[in-house]
């Protein structure tokens, strides 16, 4: 059984709530608190979508390494490995970004607060609109016949 139809329908629906995130999170801080609000709507919006898609990319990868075997240390690794250096970029960023005036971090949070948990809807809305068989000898209508 393969996830990539998941795991590239999450990516597409990430990618389109990141960008909505990103020009209403945009439109809302430059309205709130000018250019520093622009700039934190748009930072946390691209910081959340480039960590959604290091997600979803990892597992992606790790599945090609591994030729599919979900259950191989590989693939574990690679996934792992992933996320440990999503925290590390986390944390550097945040102390990057602490206490600088040339953002607001007020609207930087609420924007990535916003981009994840639709993150995790649009990652939900994916598996379920997802067709993918559990058995491997039917075929789905619409797919050729092997």
């Amino acid at each position: 059984m393969s996830v990539t139809p998941v795991l590239t329908r999450a990516l597409r629906y990430g990618g389109i709530w990141a960008l909505v995130v990103a020009i209403a999170a945009g439109l809302i801080g430059l309205a709130v608190s000018g250019v520093s609000g622009l700039v934190g709507g748009l930072l946390g919006a691209a910081l959340a979508a480039v960590f959604l898609a290091l997600t979803a990319g990892s597992m992606l990868l790790a599945g090609r390494v591994t030729k599919g075997d979900t259950t191989s240390p590989a693939f574990f690794g690679i996934v792992l490995g992933v996320w440990f250096v999503k925290l590390i970029v986390f944390l550097f960023a945040t102390i990057l970004l602490r206490g600088e005036t040339w953002m607001n971090p007020t609207v930087f949070g609420f924007s990535v607060i916003a981009a994840v948990i639709g993150s995790l809807v649009t990652d939900i809305v994916a598996y379920l609109r997802a067709r993918v068989p559990y058995v491997s000898d039917v075929t789905l209508p619409g797919e050729p016949k092997p």
